[in-house]
């Protein structure tokens, strides 16, 4: 006896239904709420353009699609149920399905409007997913290029080929679906039956599945067509490069060509031979068989062929015309084809005069780690314990007292994070403590006497300790910052509630000056960012936004012209307003017209670009940094990236502005005519001035000439020039060196420019084998430059430096000294210069005292060619390097221009005498840890080391020109041994 299925109680029914309605409420309102606070935030930094498009664009696809999938499904279900036999065979198998018959057809309505909802449903999301892909297929740019084997445009496969390709793999999952469905529906009904005698198969069921298979046959002829050109984005296993190669090209592309058309023959004889010659399912059986071992045969063994015995014992002939076309679209995707530069002999090995009076790039060395001082910048300028500069400075560049240089900057940023104690309430967090305070800047070439940096602007007023800092503030700021309120950066992650009507301020804004018993001063917000959140229907719904109930409880701290200020980090903020562009991971602020403007750099990018080599975005942007005050990307894969725009953010409003950086490129085109053009064209001089050379781009560029730089065919196969990026000397782990921004003048430069750059060195050694530079020219526009060392020499990289100027008696024995119990060294960045005709490495070290727990500069180390210096700064060290090479030149080679200095000379043995006095003197006060004879022996070595300079030049100016003096033989020459380094504390 069949147990009868359970019947559902009206009651149960009742609650069922109350229960799934209610979650469709709860799912709705959320997503209406959602939408709605989305609306006022974009209405708010004036890019509705940017939320109405991308909902309608959601909201099309979701629809569209899933209406398609809906009917497809439940359409082909209906015609199955409708075609099914009205008499059914009897046989044991077709009892046996009696009971879910008699079970299904009441409900067949209900069960068909199910699954094709459900489908519509997954479809529709899945759909809604690709908008962005839509966007750009429907707003297609051409490039002006075609691909190198069928001659189609470069836009075809950035903007339409993608979109294909979902929808070709749309149609495969709908029809097989159907196939599915509509096979069980039959079988259900007796029109497909499994066993028992007679055509077990309706002419109506033959009909309707042979029209789907012969339709999934013909989407596979399609995929076969589309597939020609997805060859070109493939990648080639002998070579290791990317796009169609030999075996590709004359292979696989014929072997595509070939099953697209059985496919084609294969799809006609399903339904020739199902319905009108056999009216069986053996042929149309064999055919797709066929095409299944044409499908192996040609698309597998017979490409494979090619490979082994054709390509693979001839690889340079054979690939080399295909390598060529990876490097010309890889260096065109990347923007590196039109890199400059050349051969740099680098052959003065020795330090000399020429080094000393050079005036383009030493005096503009960076000794001011942005990525080291953070902690310096917080504890003299933190004031309060809740404000923070970040886990990494920023370099810009700024004219002060006449003289335009890089300076180390941050803001004092706001960190709700260090709130303790009563500070932590929900008033204090998001209605009192609701911005930071100051731009703050530093020379970023020198420090004050303590190794300090010495700032010129983030005065609070605190007069009193202004004048215990002496020489390391400058007063008022000697910065135009008239606005200096931070209510937007990346440490305000907390929502703020601003604004009042009448009553007195209530956001703290800054210590008062005039010491600790002066009152803290207050503020209001005035500017016109923020949400309106005045009336109770606006605080329900952020309430139900946010999830808290304080919107509605907290009254006190509402009024009519309250303010809500959310997402502030300004990197989400960009990101939120512009979901096409991938932002830099590295914000800086700038003081433009008087406002702090936090300037991002904004990338558009693909992964379809022909023959252009694929990149992992977060590997390639990975360092040492990264994670230390520089956001990482998201891991995926591109193979085309321009820096098309400049977006900005103010700090006091929030303001949102993208500017068109790159006018030429097609993809922001796409993106710009999608949203109605909402970039700006004409960007501010006095904005320009401070853009500089984002730092994701050029690592992407980096990485990507390790390899590229090579442009010959042959050579790039042997692989036997190539670069890598050194690992960073001065941290732990094995993470890769980061690029520096430096103000120097690189060989073919007729100026010190601001720059970034980066130190190469050779695929599995450390000699030093480039140097890469990227910078901005006078108009503007971005350029690169690859400073090349012969491939015949050896020159020190990175690491090679770092273990050579650590492990240098002298160096070494003070280094010791400043790594102790009380103390410990901080390595900071280890640059690598081009300068008089030599290499040039520079690297401060940095102290943390147990009495003083943040680092302070106390040593340089430099290196030039087989000789290392030290000194409290670059030109103590340059002179200590200069010294020590000179002592050991034979006559007439201490590199002056008159040959006739030798470095010898009374004057000069007593400055030598003072400079080891002043050493000897700095060393025990390190030990003995006397701040106040360490600041006296420093002030000693100073002036020791101007008298030994000044001798110098005297000796250089009274020598016979062309005549050359032999020292005496109790003449005393400074040595690398002589000399007692100052500490990292010197």
């Amino acid at each position: 006896m069949r147990t009868p299925l359970p019947m559902v109680g009206r009651r149960t029914r009742r609650i069922l239904v109350a229960i799934v309605a209610l979650i469709v409420l709860i799912a709705v309102g959320s997503w209406v709420v959602s939408a709605w606070t989305d609306w006022l935030w974009f209405r708010e930094v004036s890019y509705t353009s940017v939320f109405a498009t991308n909902l309608r664009t959601k909201l099309a696809l979701f629809a569209v699609f899933g209406v398609a999938a809906a009917v497809w499904l439940g359409g082909n279900i209906q015609l199955a149920y409708r075609l099914r036999p009205k008499v059914r065979p009897h046989s044991p198998e077709q009892q046996n399905l009696d009971r879910y018959r008699s079970a299904v057809t009441p409900r067949m309505r209900l069960i068909v409007a199910a699954v094709a909802i459900v489908t519509g449903l997954i479809t529709g999301l899945s759909a809604r997913g690709e908008w962005a892909q839509w966007l750009l297929f429907r707003n297609a740019q051409r490039f002006g290029t075609g691909d190198p084997q069928f001659g189609t445009d470069i836009g075809f496969y950035v903007f339409k080929y993608p979109f294909y390709r979902y929808l070709i793999g749309v149609g495969f999952t709908l029809v097989f679906l159907a196939l599915v469905a509509v096979l069980l529906t039959y079988w259900l009904y007796g029109g497909v039956r499994l066993s028992g005698r007679g055509d077990r198969i309706t002419n109506a069921a033959r009909l309707h599945l042979s029209i789907l298979v012969a339709l999934f046959v013909v989407l596979k002829a399609v995929a076969y067509f589309l597939d020609q050109c997805g060859l070109l984005l493939g990648h080639t296993s002998t070579t290791g490069t990317d796009g169609a190669g030999y075996t590709a090209i004359n292979a696989l592309l014929p072997a595509k060509q070939i099953l697209a058309w059985i496919a084609l023959v294969v799809a006609v004889a399903v339904l020739v031979f199902s319905n009108a010659v056999a009216r069986n399912l053996i042929w149309p059986g064999v055919s797709l068989a066929l095409l299944a071992i044409a499908a192996v045969t040609i698309g597998g063994i017979y490409p494979g062929m090619v490979s082994t015995f054709t390509v693979k014992p001839n690889i340079p002939a054979k690939e080399g015309k295909y390598i060529q076309r990876s490097i010309t679209a890889t260096r065109a995707a990347y923007g590196i084809q039109d890199i400059g530069g050349g051969v740099y002999p680098a052959s003065n090995t020795t330090p000399d005069a020429k080094l000393a009076a050079d005036r383009n790039t030493v005096p503009n060395v960076r000794l001011l780690d942005p990525a080291k001082v953070p902690a310096t910048f917080t504890q003299l300028q933190q004031v309060r314990g809740f404000y923070d500069f970040g886990d990494k400075l920023n370099v810009d560049r700024y004219t002060v007292d006449g003289r335009t240089q890089d300076y180390v900057v941050g803001v004092r940023q706001l960190d709700s994070s260090r709130l303790s104690g009563a500070q932590r309430t929900w008033q204090n967090r998001h209605a009192v403590f609701t911005h930071g305070y100051g731009f703050v800047a530093a020379p970023a070439d020198t420090t004050c006497a303590d190794g300090q940096p010495s700032f010129v602007s983030g005065s609070l007023g605190d007069t009193k300790k202004e004048a215990t800092q002496g020489d390391c503030y400058s007063g008022p700021s000697k910065l135009d910052v008239r606005q200096p309120r931070i209510y937007y950066s990346d440490k305000l992650t907390d929502f703020a509630i601003v604004g009042k009507t009448g009553g007195a301020d209530r956001e703290y804004d800054r210590p008062g000056a005039g010491g600790a018993n002066a009152p803290e001063l207050q503020n209001t917000y005035d500017g016109s960012g923020g949400v309106p959140v005045g009336s109770y229907g606006r605080r329900l719904l952020y309430a139900l936004d946010f999830h808290d109930s304080n919107f509605l409880l907290a009254s006190d701290y509402f009024n009519a012209d309250s303010k809500l200020l959310y997402v502030r980090d300004p990197r989400a903020r960009v990101e939120k307003v512009a979901p096409f562009l991938t932002v830099d991971g590295d914000p800086y602020p700038a003081v433009v017209g008087g406002r702090v403007q936090w300037i991002l750099d904004c990338y558009t990018t693909s992964s379809t670009y022909p023959y252009s080599q694929r990149t992992d975005l977060q590997s390639a942007t990975s360092d040492s940094q990264t994670g230390s005050g520089t956001a990482a990307q998201d891991r995926r894969s591109i193979n085309y990236i321009r820096n098309s725009v400049k977006a900005t953010v103010d700090a006091y409003t929030g303001k949102v502005t993208l500017y068109q950086f790159d006018r030429t490129d097609p993809v922001l085109k796409a993106w710009n005519a999608a949203y109605g053009g909402i970039l700006k064209t004409t960007i501010p001089a006095d904005l320009a001035a401070h853009f500089r050379y984002p730092e994701d781009l050029f690592k992407v560029q980096r990485d990507t000439l390790n390899r590229y730089h090579i442009t010959d065919p042959q050579a790039f196969n042997k692989q036997d020039n190539l670069w890598e990026t050194p690992k960073d000397p001065t941290r732990s782990g094995g993470h890769k060196q980061p690029p520096y921004y430096v103000v120097a003048q690189f060989p073919q430069q007729n100026e010190p420019t601001f720059q970034l750059t980066a130190a190469l060195t050779s695929r599995n050694r450390n000699n030093l084998a480039a140097i890469l530079s990227a910078y901005y020219d006078s108009s503007g526009r971005p350029k690169l430059a690859v400073t090349e060392l012969p491939g015949n020499s050896n020159f020190l990289g990175p690491n090679q430096v770092q273990s050579k100027m650590q492990n240098q008696e002298g160096i070494q024995n003070n280094l010791a000294l400043g790594d102790s119990k009380t103390s410990s060294l901080d390595y900071g960045n280890l640059l690598t210069l081009p300068v008089a005709d030599g290499l040039l490495y520079v690297e401060p070290v940095y102290i943390k005292g147990k009495n003083v727990p943040y680092p302070l500069l106390k040593t340089v180390l430099v290196g030039y060619g087989s000789q290392v210096g030290y000194g409290p700064d670059l030109k103590s060290a340059i002179t200590n390097m200069t010294s020590s090479s000179t002592s050991t030149a034979p006559p007439g080679d201490d590199g002056s221009d008159a040959g006739g200095e030798t470095g010898t000379s009374p004057d000069i043995d007593a400055a030598v005498r003072a400079i080891d006095k002043a050493l000897a003197d700095l060393s025990a006060a390190r030990k003995a840890d006397d701040y106040t004879a360490e600041g006296k022996a420093l002030a000693e070595l100073k002036k020791a080391t101007k008298q030994y300079e000044d001798a110098k030049k005297a000796a250089k100016a009274t020598a016979s020109p062309g005549a050359g003096t032999t020292p005496s033989p109790g003449a005393k020459t400074p040595s690398p041994e002589a000399k007692t380094t100052p500490s990292p504390g010197s």
